[in-house]
């Protein structure tokens, strides 16, 4: 059986850009596919992207304990299907790339069961850094940078309750920190 890593950290710090250096790296790694019930975007594929599901099929899955975990952004609904997670594990890890409520619902519905999550937190330098990676990146408003920024305050707060913290100042060196810290979980479980 594979090992469960969640992946998570504040908007900007790099952690999108980090799973992707490590599937392209690491063939024994698996993403994970999140479900939806928003409308697919342009050159989103289902079951690639997302799995697209109606409020009504999302509904019925969720009320059959159907997702590690779930929330609501913006009127749709997102989650991570639990029965898809741990049909993954059997051949490979997965990686999660989910927020910290997320990853904290991922932790306690595990909790008692075989799959044991590997909770990694990727940091920002400093809050400051921070603010000034997404205010570079020109892709919110001011409106939106300042409730992103006040998340963070919320995000680092439960940095403790994470097995291990990435700092991303450098993304090469966070890099082959991730790297280090998935080959020894993943080690760790092999029979």
């Amino acid at each position: 059986m594979g090992t469960l890593f969640v992946i998570s950290g504040p908007s900007g710090v790099g952690k999108g850009t980090l799973v992707k250096l490590l599937m392209r790296e690491d063939k024994e790694l698996a993403l994970s596919v999140s479900c939806t019930t928003r409308n697919p975007r342009a050159g989103e594929k289902d079951g690639e992207s997302y799995f697209f599901l109606s409020r009504e099929e999302f509904c019925k899955r969720k009320d059959e304990d159907g997702f590690l975990e779930w929330d609501e952004h913006f009127g749709n609904f997102y989650g991570t299907p639990k029965s898809f997670v741990l049909e993954q594990l059997k051949t490979k890890s997965v990686i999660l790339e989910i927020d910290v409520k997320g990853a904290l619902q991922v932790k306690q519905a595990l909790k008692g069961s075989s799959v044991s999550p590997v909770l990694i937190m990727i940091a920002p330098p400093s809050e400051e850094a921070l603010a000034t990676r997404l205010s570079r990146r020109g892709s919110e408003s001011e409106e939106e940078l300042k409730t992103r920024l006040e998340r963070v305050k919320y995000e680092l707060s439960n940095r403790d309750r994470y097995d291990y913290t990435v700092v991303n100042d450098d993304l090469g060196e966070a890099k082959e920190t991730l790297q280090k810290i998935i080959e020894t979980e993943k080690s760790k479980r092999r029979f």
